[in-house]
């Protein structure tokens, strides 16, 4: 890239003007990771986490984040958000997190995804943090997007 998109002449920030961009159907798709000891894991499998069920809350905290990525991200758009996918499983390692978002936009929905995948994340450790604090968030990534001038891409 020659230059920065969200840097003007004389280098402050600034929002990318797409009102010139064609409307297009987009999606993106994120994945991490939450890292829990053996002993966090068999009470997610057990059903046995006091604060309730992790998955159902973490599920909503990630659909409710990537409809709010703009209010996070001061350079993100404000877009409509069609369609939100939270995907969570507890693997022998923790809790995987995967999140598709799709719109019909001028501008992609890659920072939805990593929201919805980070918020989905944090509230995963708020939910288990009192069982073992030594959980951790790992892997936050973008994984697939579609749409736009740019097309397909996959990890």
């Amino acid at each position: 890239m020659s230059e920065f998109t969200h840097l003007d002449a004389a280098g402050h920030a600034r929002m990318v003007d797409v009102s010139g961009k064609q409307v297009t159907a987009r999606s993106a798709t994120a994945e991490g990771l939450v890292r829990c000891p053996p002993a966090v894991v068999a009470a997610l499998r057990g059903g046995e986490v006091p604060k309730g069920d992790v998955l159902a809350v973490a599920r909503v905290a990630g659909i409710a984040a990537a409809k709010r990525t703009p209010e996070l991200l001061p350079l993100a758009h404000v877009i409509g958000v069609h369609g939100v996918e939270v995907d969570l499983a507890v693997t022998d390692e923790g809790v995987s997190i995967a999140a598709t978002v799709r719109a019909v936009d001028r501008t992609g929905v890659e920072m939805e995804a990593l929201t919805a995948v980070s918020v989905a994340a944090l509230a995963v450790v708020d939910m288990v943090k009192g069982l073992d604090k030594r959980v951790e968030i790992a892997g936050v990534r973008l994984v697939a997007k579609d749409g736009g001038r740019s097309g397909a891409w996959r990890r």
